[in-house]
């Protein structure tokens, strides 16, 4: 079948979090499986310098309320993939993917500019795959507009993935006039809600996690959309990310200092571990793990709770720290103070680094993930498949994934806790921490075990293909 993922980033060309690795790998997949995919995504400011290697392959007037303004289109390939971009410099000549105040008319326009394309090169997809706020318009757009002008558009089904539920796109009344048309299905607690469109209009939605599928129809999880999707049940389902495990293997990884699998991990981890300890310049030769926190820097990520610990550790020199990531000021400055504060110990690197991430996954023992909500969580598997420990909260796609460690039966692949406090979350932390210093044949056995489970995206691939034929015949 022919595919079109729609996304906001995807690797390697943008990327703020998991999607733009989902967006690649997801693809990738069916594509191996026989599907036709192409990924559409703005042209980003770090891209520019690059386009005028991309195939230019038409341009599109497109009608954004009163305006009218021009989409121009690129296509390349990387890694056997087709990717289709969408440049307006006005737009998506910017240093960040999203967080300015013409948001909601940058990604109406993106919206458009999808369906522009479909139009632009009469390539017609059976099934449009947006995923999150930034795509969530499309559906709705094929709809009041698209299928009534062309007939091509007719057969082509749609499916939402809902990757971040707490960013809806949400903005002031007034955005309506960008629409064109008038419609009760954007229109949430007196406001414009491109993610509650989407869950309206597309064909079918789903989760990246089954879990956060039935978290997200509850109050607490649903961020005011519980009765949206609620009224959707039957169309929602729950299909678990997987990772590229050729981008991220130990075995095979050349950007590692030294390979290594489940029945070589302790020789390979202390050679890597030994490596960065020295290249990151912290002090050497201490028996304490290494723990580490790759993510976007977001609330989200339990950032609230690691602020209430991790000083109460490195002041005893518990553990080795490093993170890696961007995000919310807030996190990024305090990060830095960590950093300067205890540079025998504290490691931090601002933005995503491909190469430095593996490195540090090969080497850590540890790795935090204590969210307040987590829809699924790529990073923490990968971090398993590297033979890193993961210390989570009960919640989302982390309770799916993370078998708690019982030490009566040796059973588990990390140190979960249930409640978002303080308390919980550093009792994880002791029992992650005394199991390391006093039982190294446990805890090797654990990550013997994690690194085994295989989070396939070949998996993931076949079930989302299960569910595009499901829509396809519906």
């Amino acid at each position: 079948m022919k595919i079109l993922f729609c996304s906001g980033e995807a690797h390697p060309f943008s990327k703020s979090g998991g999607l733009a690795d989902v967006s690649y790998a997801l693809s990738k997949a069916l594509q191996k499986k026989g599907h036709e995919v192409k990924i559409i995504t703005p042209l980003y400011q770090s891209l520019i310098s690059k386009k005028d290697t991309f195939e230019n392959i038409g341009q599109a007037k497109i009608k954004v309320g009163s305006q009218s303004e021009t989409a121009t289109f690129y296509k390349t390939t990387y890694d056997g993939l087709s990717y289709i971009f969408v440049d307006h410099e006005k737009f998506f000549n910017k240093s960040r993917y999203y967080g300015y105040s013409d948001d909601a008319l940058r990604f109406t326009f993106f919206n458009l500019a999808i369906l522009e394309y479909i139009k632009l090169t009469k390539n017609y997809p059976d099934i449009i795959h947006a995923n999150d706020w930034q795509t969530s318009l499309v559906p709705f757009f094929l709809d009041v507009f698209y299928r009534r002008i062309d007939q091509s558009f007719k057969n082509i089904k749609t499916l939402l993935s809902i990757h971040n539920l707490e960013k809806q796109g949400a903005f002031p009344m007034d955005i309506e006039a960008l629409f064109n048309h008038k419609n009760f299905t954007y229109i949430h607690m007196n406001q414009v809600n491109f993610l509650k469109c989407g869950i309206m209009r597309a064909n079918a939605i789903n989760t990246v996690s089954e879990n956060y599928k039935d978290e997200i129809l509850t109050r607490f999880y649903g961020f005011s959309l519980d009765g949206p999707l609620k009224s959707r049940q039957h169309d929602l389902y729950g299909i678990l990310n997987g990772f590229d495990d050729e981008l991220y293997n130990p075995k095979n990884n050349e950007n590692i200092y030294q390979g290594y699998d489940e029945e070589t991990h302790t020789i390979g981890k202390k050679i890597n571990r030994k490596e960065l300890i020295k290249t990151l310049k912290l002090t050497p030769g201490l028996n304490i793990p290494i723990v580490s926190f790759i993510h976007r820097f977001a609330r989200q990520k339990g950032l609230d709770i690691m602020m209430e610990v991790l000083e109460d550790y490195l002041k005893i020199g518990a553990f080795y720290f490093i993170a890696i990531g961007s995000g919310d000021a807030l996190y990024e400055s305090y990060f830095m103070k960590l950093q300067k504060k205890y540079p025998e110990f504290v490691y931090y690197n601002e933005g995503f680094d491909v190469n430095l991430e593996q490195k540090v996954y090969a080497a850590s023992d540890l790795f935090m993930l204590p969210s307040l909500f987590e829809p699924c969580g790529l990073n923490h598997m990968v971090a398993m498949k590297y033979g890193a420990l993961p210390i989570v909260r009960e919640t989302g796609g982390l309770k799916d994934t993370v078998t708690p460690y019982n030490k009566f039966s040796g059973i588990g692949v990390g140190f979960t806790f249930k409640n978002y406090n303080k308390s919980e979350f550093v009792e994880a932390i002791d029992q992650a921490l005394n199991l390391y210093h006093e039982d190294k044949e446990a805890f090797n056995s654990m990550v013997r075990q994690a690194m085994h489970i295989k989070y396939s995206v070949s998996k993931m691939a076949s079930q989302y293909e299960e569910l595009y034929n499901k829509i396809l015949n519906s």
